[in-house]
């Protein structure tokens, strides 16, 4: 009976199983169920009967939670039309139809119309046909990856999809493909496309192939494929090809470009390979390659850590050979260059600072390089370094600066450096103020500084350049420095402010000078003096005293007419006295210097000295200085207006100084120095000018003189700079010109007469200081016919005279520079930078600049005409970076006179 009861148990589970499922899916019509049977009852008592039932349950419930099949959608979808939605039941599809919106997990999908089919797991989406056209293309989302596509068909269980005229943006590069299958997640294959970087509805260009496979985010290959401009097919075939994708920085290879030098034959340069070695810094290693055996090497490395530095470091080496082996004309020169630019966040350390900035290496390298040619360098004879590092001692006055310098005249080959240099500083301190730091008393007011330099100078040449002798006769000491001084306000216009300073120098090594009979003076005879320099602690100190009177005068001039209302001139006139004893006496020596025992020479054992030697003869001098200041007022225009009168500075500066030596027995008076300088029209025209004026005559051989001329002054230099700069924009009506006038306070940089520092050969595509490079992409209109064309122009002129007092005056500089650029059309412009010597009545360096804006391409030529210097350089190629060795370049580099 038990074993039948549980049979009947059974069956009637399976039976109100199936009636539930019918009821569940509409087919039949539930019954209720009513417990009328005790049997039920007496099962449950039963305890063999509960045991299986519980077996039983364990089984369904082990069934449902381990094996569950998986859903094909496994997450909520959301639908959105703008004109109806209709869903068939029978068939389980769902049409949307006009600004269709689909989302699904991580997919969203926007089209005219969508269908979803849940019994076949797929969506399918197209677009709207009428009377305007093909609008309303589906544009497929999921993830970061978007692609635009005339019409689509996706399975949401396989996640596989075919596609019809799609269109793709994949790291900047825009991608149409005829058909394409989906495949997964990371495999596309395509048919018929094509690829480009131009944004516009019909692409300025595009590589067509027949097949490609995409790998979103990670690169496209695709096989044969030649390059169309203006859908005109080009004979530029590629058998294959392989384009990366990336968000990110990534190695590889960079194209060389070729050209031909007269010097050097043909060339290959900047080929090389890019390394990005992580987020914060790369490296880029280049080379060229010339028929005639020269051959060069580069690397560049940029670095930034966010919030705490920045910086980049680049290292060039070329070894140019000259004429052919064996001709009687052949040489061979290497020449290297080490640039170094750092420069630290403010948000780092507010109490520390590290910068540098590089500039060194051979003095020939920029007038003899093949590869860089740079302009400022070129024209400059001087090459620095600066690497310094600041430290703020919190809690004290003190702070500290280490500073490593360098300072090369190119043309003497004379390198000067100190490494390192550390200056020790203290604030200034009033150890006399009252409580709270009041000042009101002479002694409140005295301050005190203190400042300690130590320096390990190096002088040295280019073949001396890091040998042993460079190290040997290096030079190193240390200054103290001690000064204080108050002010005192005297007869009620007048500050008088005496002044008090101690130096303290201490050296490593002193001269000692001694006469040397057997060694070969200047002359060529036997006997002469030579110089021991002896290792040691020596020291010296010096002091001196001073006063200076100062006061301010002020003139006004009123007007009552004309828009001038008043004229106002500042005077500050200064007198100061200052004096030092005679210091060298205590440590000068004397020395036989001819083979006459009584023929001596005195001399200062601290001879070659960093800080010189200690003062000789008694300084006491009265100097004498007047600072001029021209300034205006004047009314607006409309009298009417409620503007305010405008402050015009028509002089900013008309100094005078010069000195007299009371202890001097002769030639008391020193040479006045004379220097003006101002700002005119709107601040445009900056300027300065400067003269010596001599009161002493001078004798045949041009040495000064104790007799003063008959006309009083004597000019003995002048010279004079004028910098304009003027543009379009200064000619348009209705400008702002309700600008304050800053004359003459440096607010305005000198315009570059000198134009733009040309990059390397290859350099166009990533000279960011290109306009045509720069990220905008709004795309430029041009017109037909254009009433306006702007401009820019820029105006140096510099011009310096002497006079010996012997041949009479002569003009050593007359030039004139300039340069500026002309923007024919919004997509064409012409720059150029040149210069007339006056004296000499010839050119000055030239240079031409033409670059047209092709929307997705740019093009670039730069020609020097003539000069030491002349080359041209010429570029086309596509501007965006993902394609960037898709370019043409040409160069013809400048016939460098090696030796």
């Amino acid at each position: 009976m038990r074993t039948n009861l549980t049979y009947i148990l059974l069956i009637c589970y399976l039976f109100y199983s199936q009636i539930g499922s019918a009821q569940e899916f509409g087919k039949k019509k539930a019954v209720p169920i009513k417990a009328k049977d005790s049997t039920f009852v007496k099962v449950e008592k039963d305890s063999t009967i509960r045991l299986k039932k519980d077996i039983l349950i364990k089984k369904d419930t082990i069934a449902n939670d381990t094996i569950k099949p998986k859903e094909v959608i496994d997450g909520i979808i959301t639908h959105d039309a703008e004109d109806y939605t209709i869903q068939d039941a029978k068939n389980k599809t769902l049409t949307l139809y006009n600004k269709a919106h689909v989302t699904y997990t991580d997919i969203d999908l926007k089209a005219g119309i969508i269908i979803l089919d849940y019994k076949n797991n797929l969506v399918y989406a197209k677009g709207i046909k009428d009377s305007t056209g093909y609008k309303q293309r589906p544009v497929f989302v999921q993830g970061s990856q978007e692609s635009e596509q005339d019409s689509i068909i996706f399975n949401f269980k396989t996640k596989k999809a075919l596609v019809y005229g799609v269109k793709t943006d994949q790291g900047g590069i825009i991608t149409y493909g005829e058909k394409t299958k989906r495949v997964n997640d990371s495999t596309i294959y395509m048919r018929r496309l094509r690829f480009t970087t131009s944004e516009k509805k019909i692409p300025d260009y595009y590589i067509a192939t027949n097949k490609a496979k995409l790998v979103p985010g990670k690169k496209i290959i695709v096989g044969g494929s030649n390059l169309v401009l203006a859908d005109v097919p080009t004979p530029v075939y590629l058998p294959f090809a392989y384009f990366p994708l990336t968000d990110k920085r990534s190695s590889g290879f960079i194209i060389p470009s070729w050209g031909e030098s007269n010097n050097q034959g043909f060339f290959l340069q900047n080929g090389g390979y890019y390394f990005a070695l992580s987020d914060y810094f790369d490296l880029t290693v280049l080379g060229d390659l010339y028929t005639n055996g020269s051959w060069g090497l580069r690397g560049d490395s940029n670095y930034y850590v966010r919030y705490k530095f920045n910086g980049s470091f680049s290292i060039r080496f070329e070894n140019l050979i000259q004429s052919i082996r064996g001709l009687s004309d052949f040489s061979r020169s290497t020449n290297f260059n080490i640039r170094w630019s750092h420069s630290q966040d403010a948000k780092a350390n507010p109490n520390s600072r590290f910068s540098a900035s590089v500039n060194l290496g051979s003095s020939r390298y920029y007038r003899q390089s093949l590869n860089e040619f740079n302009s400022s360098q070129f024209l400059n004879n001087t090459l620095s370094s600066s690497v310094s590092y600041y430290r703020k001692f919190v809690g004290t006055p003190f702070n500290m600066n280490v500073t490593a310098t360098h300072s090369q005249n190119t043309n003497t080959q004379q390198i000067t450096m100190t490494l390192p240099s550390l200056q020790l500083n203290m604030d200034r301190i009033y150890p006399f103020a009252g409580k709270g730091g009041v000042k009101k008393n002479p002694i409140q007011k005295m301050g005190l500084n203190y400042s300690m330099q130590g320096e390990y100078r190096i002088n040295t040449t280019d073949d001396e350049f890091f040998t042993d002798k460079m190290f040997r006769e290096a030079k190193k000491g240390v200054r103290h420095n001690m000064s204080t001084n108050t002010n005192i306000k005297a007869f009620k216009y007048f500050t008088l402010s005496p002044n008090v300073s101690l130096t303290e120098t201490w050296y490593f090594d002193k001269i000692n000078k001694r006469f040397d009979p057997t060694a070969t003076n200047s002359q060529g005879n036997l006997g002469a003096v030579v110089n021991d320099t002896i290792s040691g602690f020596n020291r010296f100190h010096e002091y001196n005293f001073g006063m200076s009177l100062s006061t301010q005068i002020y003139g006004t001039f009123s007007f009552k007419k004309g828009r001038l209302k008043a004229l106002r001139h500042t005077i500050r006139p200064s007198i100061s006295y200052g004096y030092r004893p005679n210091f060298a006496a205590d440590h000068d020596l004397q020395v036989q210097q001819s083979n006459d025992p009584n023929d001596l020479i005195t001399y200062s054992p601290f001879e070659g000295g960093i800080y010189g030697t200690p003062g000789s003869g008694v300084s006491n001098s009265i100097g004498i200085s007047v600072n001029n200041v021209l300034e205006a007022k004047v009314a607006p225009k409309d009298a009417d207006s409620d503007e305010e009168d405008k402050k015009i500075t028509i002089l900013n500066n008309l100094n005078f100084s010069t000195s007299y030596n009371i202890a001097a027995d002769s030639l008391r008076w020193s040479p006045v120095n004379a220097n003006a300088g101002t700002r005119l029209f709107k601040d445009k025209l900056a300027l300065n000018m400067n003269a010596t004026f001599d009161p002493y005559q001078v004798n045949d051989q041009g040495q000064r003189i104790n007799k003063f001329n008959s006309g009083i002054f004597r000019m003995t230099n002048f010279g004079v700079t004028a910098n304009y700069s003027l543009s379009s924009k200064d000619f348009e009506k209705g400008k702002d010109d309700n600008k304050d006038n800053n004359n003459g306070n440096g607010a305005q940089d000198t315009p570059d007469v000198f134009g733009e520092n040309l990059p390397n050969t290859n350099g166009f595509a990533t000279n960011n200081r290109n306009p045509q490079n720069s990220n905008e992409s709004k795309t430029k209109e041009a017109e037909l016919y254009r009433a306006k064309i702007p401009w820019t122009l820029n105006l140096a002129y510099a011009m310096n005279y002497t006079n010996n007092g012997l041949t009479g005056g002569q003009i050593g500089n007359n030039s004139l520079m300039f340069s500026g650029d002309v923007e024919l059309s919004p997509k064409w412009k012409v720059g150029f930078s040149s210069g007339y010597d006056i004296k000499q009545n010839s050119f000055t360096y030239t240079r031409l600049t033409f670059s047209r804006d092709l929307d997705s391409w740019r093009f670039n030529f730069n020609w020097t005409p003539f000069g030491t210097n002349s080359s041209y350089y010429f570029f086309i190629g596509v501007k965006s970076g993902v394609l960037s060795d898709l370019k043409w370049d040409k160069n013809q580099p400048p016939d460098r006179v090696l030796f």
